[in-house]
């Protein structure tokens, strides 16, 4: 019987893409209340697997939405689509353009 809800959530690993190590694996998702990680920017979480497929772009693209938003407004989580929508790119682009 395959895995459903919350059972699939905890089996996935999660990894923060915007943290990439220097032998190509992702860091642990989450922060946690050490000196080290207060300096570490506000985590992009993904399962594993989607990292992987994600390119290049797309994983900058999905952590720069992240933190461009503000973070922990109302006591809620902040959280932004991991892909962008079309529209979303074409007005990006122009933006960088003018």
């Amino acid at each position: 019987m395959a895995k459903s809800g919350l059972k699939k959530w905890f089996a996935q690993k999660w990894v923060d893409i915007g943290s990439k190590k220097k032998d190509g694996s992702y860091a642990k998702c989450g922060r946690s209340k050490l000196k080290a990680d207060q300096k570490r920017k506000y985590p992009k979480c993904v399962p594993l697997a989607k990292a992987r497929r994600m390119s290049e772009s797309q994983r900058r693209s999905a952590v720069k939405r992240k933190r461009a938003k503000a973070q922990g407004v109302g006591g809620k989580p902040t959280n932004v689509k991991t892909f962008a929508s079309k529209g979303m790119l074409i007005e990006t682009y122009y933006q960088d353009i003018l």
